[in-house]
């Protein structure tokens, strides 16, 4: 039976998708709460955390003297420490366990650096599909359920943008699903998904949306429309609390979001898809000649 937290939801500020202002930080917000939830509900917690923390290790094999999104459960000692040696045990008093996805990640660059025969899909991609793989298997519905909804509408999107630059879907779809499967080989307008998918109406219409800021926007509350539905039942319970969570993070994505920014990083992911996915690799693999990636024994 899940735990139930009255009071920190009762004292929760009231939120809408349309706050230019934040009553909260994200590490404000879950350095308030996270003392006060059950072992397993802090391990969600940490789950959707996680996400900064592949980001710090992909930028932490790229540039040795990167600087961490604070946001992340890891230190860069700890990601240094998975990148010498993804076997190793965690040291006594580190407060998480780097999870089974990240160790996973690095044997399969380590293992690519020796054959020295680089694969199809972009490490980012890669990464996310061992993230999305370990979430969806976290054991609660809400939470798996909404990883699915971002793995199902980002491939979506993805698809349509292959499709339109005449780039190679199988590159860049994320994941093993059934639907994954059907955005990677379907030829139709669809994708082959019919009736089976029930936000595919509205996710075409976004994917026909011109403006990029409009675009983000529309799926921003897509997903926020998503997350009242799945807790309206869910009053008091931890998915109330990570629903609330969510939706500050992408209160607080848009404050330091504008239209500019936008156009730039469309058309920088558009760039990196056309020049190719092997950039990634060939980066690390020069990146990867320091000591942080390569041990003596390689």
């Amino acid at each position: 039976m899940s735990s139930e937290y009255y009071y920190l939801v009762a004292g929760l500020p009231n939120i809408s998708a349309e706050d230019s202002k934040l009553p909260y930080t994200l590490l404000a917000f879950r350095e308030e709460v996270e003392s006060q939830l059950s072992e397993t509900d802090r391990a969600l917690l940490r789950l959707l955390f996680l996400k900064f923390d592949n980001r710090n290790l992909l930028e932490l094999i790229r540039h040795s003297d990167a600087q961490p999104d604070p946001k992340g459960n890891f230190s860069p000692d700890e990601l240094d420490e998975l990148l010498r040696d993804p076997e190793q045990p965690p040291a006594e008093g580190r407060k998480y366990v780097i999870p089974d996805y990240m160790k996973t990640f690095v044997q399969i660059c380590r293992a690519e650096d020796e054959k020295d025969e680089p694969g199809a899909v972009a490490w980012e991609d890669r990464l996310a599909t061992l993230y999305y793989g370990y979430a969806m298997q976290c054991g609660n519905a809400f939470v798996a359920d909404w990883f699915e909804l971002n793995l199902d509408i980002g491939n979506f999107l993805t698809a349509v943008t292959c499709r339109k630059y005449g780039l190679n879907r199988a590159d860049f779809i994320v994941g093993d699903s059934e639907y994954a499967q059907l955005f990677r080989t379907s030829g139709a307008r669809d994708f082959g998904l019919g009736d089976t998918w029930e936000y595919l109406p509205a996710v075409q219409r976004i994917a026909e949306e011109p403006d990029l800021l409009t675009r983000e926007r529309k799926i921003d509350r897509l997903k926020w429309d998503w997350l009242e539905e799945h807790t309206v039942f869910k009053t008091f319970t931890v998915e109330s609390l990570l629903a609330w969570l969510l939706k500050l993070e992408m209160i607080e994505r848009w404050t330091t979001l504008d239209r500019a920014a936008g156009e730039r990083a469309f058309r920088q992911v558009i760039g990196a898809m056309k020049t190719g996915s092997n950039h990634a690799l060939e980066e690390f693999k020069r990146n990867s000649k320091n000591a942080h990636y390569k041990s003596e024994s390689i």
